[in-house]
């Protein structure tokens, strides 16, 4: 199997959510793969789920939103038998791609859909996280954050009004619920610098 020709056909499947787009979809490659690397895994699954996670991505305004993960999981299915995968392993992307997403909220039953899901997350997390949420608040035309108590000291956060609730209801979360040690590393940095630039906000606010 070329894994430069499925990057092609995962290229040519994506929309044009600056969140979700391409070069979301090559940053958790590339997450995957490093975190392969460190755990002396084959990377080949990992890598194949990592391409084709995100193919449907629907706002997250839209009540379909829920379903985007489990429809990936369906379009990817015939492209990875043409590129010659076993339905067994066809199986285990597609199982990785549906369970992957934060709205699932379960813990991947496989080594494949453990990395894929820590490997998505830490996108979501650091100097990356920041602007891809403040993108997707923008697209939502979301308030960047609430001017009464911007940092939800006394309220719980809603992030479907405010882009910097999103941090406190999702973002900083994400550290505790890595699946794997490279995982679990790289989010404790990536989760300083949220609260580094949130602590530079507060400054600015």
């Amino acid at each position: 199997m070329d894994l430069n020709l499925l990057v092609a056909e995962a290229r040519d499947m994506m929309g044009d959510d600056p969140a979700h787009d391409f070069a979301h979809v090559m940053r958790v490659y590339e997450n995957a793969k490093d975190m392969c690397k460190k755990d002396g895994i084959d990377p080949t699954l990992a890598l194949c789920a990592a391409l084709f996670h995100d193919v449907v991505s629907y706002p997250k305004s839209d009540p379909r939103s829920e379903d985007s993960a489990a429809q990936s999981a369906q379009k990817a299915k015939p492209v990875l038998q043409r590129h010659g995968l076993t339905q067994e392993e066809i199986s285990i992307v597609a199982g990785a791609i549906r369970d992957h997403s934060f709205s699932r909220r379960i813990v991947p039953h496989t080594v494949t859909g453990k990395i894929l899901q820590d490997a998505d997350r830490l996108d979501a997390l650091g100097a990356i996280g920041v602007a891809r949420a403040f993108a997707t608040g923008g697209m939502l035309r979301r308030p960047l954050y609430n001017p009464d108590d911007p940092f939800c000291r006394d309220r719980n956060p809603d992030d479907s009004e405010w882009t910097v609730d999103h941090f406190f209801k999702k973002l900083l979360t994400l550290e505790s619920q890595m699946n794997t040690d490279a995982g679990r590393t790289e989010a404790k940095k990536r989760t300083a610098f949220l609260k580094e630039f949130l602590a530079c906000l507060e400054c600015e606010i």
